[in-house]
């Protein structure tokens, strides 16, 4: 029996462009004072980082898939394929590394390994939408002579941050390595540059501040101004907005807020309507504030991001974007009126209006939702970072 130990340095969190670094400890937990035929051997381990795509069929409508290109013996137990057995498919891998050959542990001996891999940048982020999942792990295949593989997945969370394919990689001596006994690929330090870049990036993008502006009228009249900090936030930050009702000719009685997620599956590959199929656009509350306003003049909310969440991105299947949905009751009288009056000298009994009539409508707001830090991040998922098997 040997005991097999994947953890990861940092946390379950990337950014893709950066290093992932994983730690293999491999043990003999036989106790020291067995006799040296317990001795256990491996032939070998590799690993590989991938990316599984599914899709819900009754959502999205996926062309065949292409048999002309068979897996290589798919169905024999002595080949590494890392996604053996998972659902859906493999639509972004790296390149295997092999982690030890011909590997033999006395009682109570215990060897560690090294991972480590640049996550690519051109593919997909993490997400577990209605339509579509895109679920990345490290897996990791060990195995005994004559005997099939067994596999060892951790699985990983990827936050992509659009539009750092396109950058110009600087041909400088700043992205040297400091080492010439040091051997880094020009990929690598690409790659390693791109990861600062986007910390720089996020930083700058989400830190302005500017007032923006929106009048609310509905049909007969103006309701109030809606006021906004800024349009792009990361996650795991506040969504701050204030509401000016007292500049209003239309009573609002109640307003709710939503901040909201829209999935939403590309025109090309939308399942017909009328074969059983679901609607192309799902919506997920992420946030909600609901307050009653009559003789409100002013008012605010706040509406946490949510550091699980899924920042907004687009592939050719489905694309994902944030938006604040709002919902206003109003009173189709304009000078309505709920109080008592307060100038009567005498006390009466006063009772409210059984029914009043009311009118109600919506407006969305488009918001823009980026990564953050990885570590941040990780505070999501606060569990453990390590996975384990026996073989």
């Amino acid at each position: 029996m040997i005991e097999v130990v994947a953890e990861l340095s940092r946390g379950p969190v990337f950014l893709a462009g950066e290093a992932l670094e994983c730690v293999v400890t491999v043990t003999n937990p036989l106790p020291p004072t067995a006799t040296s035929a317990s001795s256990e051997a491996l032939a070998w381990a590799s690993a590989q980082i991938h990316c599984q795509f599914h899709a819900s069929e009754s959502r999205v409508a996926l062309p065949p898939p292409d048999s002309s290109q068979p897996d290589v013996q798919p169905e024999s137990q002595t080949v590494f394929l890392p996604h053996r057995g998972e659902r859906g498919q493999c639509i972004l891998s790296t390149p295997p590394k092999i982690l030890f050959c011909d590997l033999r542990l006395d009682p109570g001996e215990s060897k560690s390994y090294s991972y480590s891999e640049v996550l690519p940048i051109e593919g997909p982020p993490s997400f577990r939408g209605q339509s579509v999942k895109y679920v990345y792990k490290l897996t990791i295949g060990c195995q005994r002579v004559n005997s099939p593989i067994t596999l060892l997945r951790v699985p990983l969370r990827v936050l992509v941050l659009t539009g750092l394919q396109d950058v110009r990689f600087p041909q400088d001596e700043a992205v040297a390595p400091s080492s010439p006994f040091l051997e880094e690929d020009e990929g690598g330090k690409r790659d390693s540059w791109l990861a600062e870049l986007a910390g720089e990036r996020l930083m700058a993008a989400t830190s302005c501040r500017s007032l923006h502006l929106y009048n609310i009228s509905d049909g007969r009249g103006k309701v109030g101004t809606f006021g906004i900090f800024k349009s792009v936030y990361r996650l795991g930050e506040d969504v701050v907005g204030t509401l000016n009702l007292g500049e209003g000719t239309v009573p609002c009685l109640q307003f709710s807020v939503s901040l909201q997620t829209e999935e939403r599956v590309q025109p090309e590959y939308q399942r017909h309507r009328g074969t059983g199929s679901a609607p192309a656009v799902s919506h997920v509350t992420h946030a909600w504030h609901q307050e009653s306003c009559l003789y409100t003049t002013r008012t605010s909310f706040s509406l946490p991001i949510p550091l699980s969440s899924t920042p907004g991105f687009c592939t050719a299947i489905v694309s994902l974007k944030w938006r604040l949905h709002f919902e206003f009751v109003t009173s189709r009288e304009p000078d309505l009126v709920l109080l008592p009056s307060v100038e009567q000298s005498e006390p009466v009994t006063w009772t409210g209006p059984e029914q009043v009539p009311v009118d109600t409508f919506s407006w969305d707001l488009p918001i823009k939702v980026l990564p953050t830090s990885p570590t941040l991040a990780s505070y999501a998922a606060p569990g453990p970072s390590t996975s384990t098997i026996t073989i």
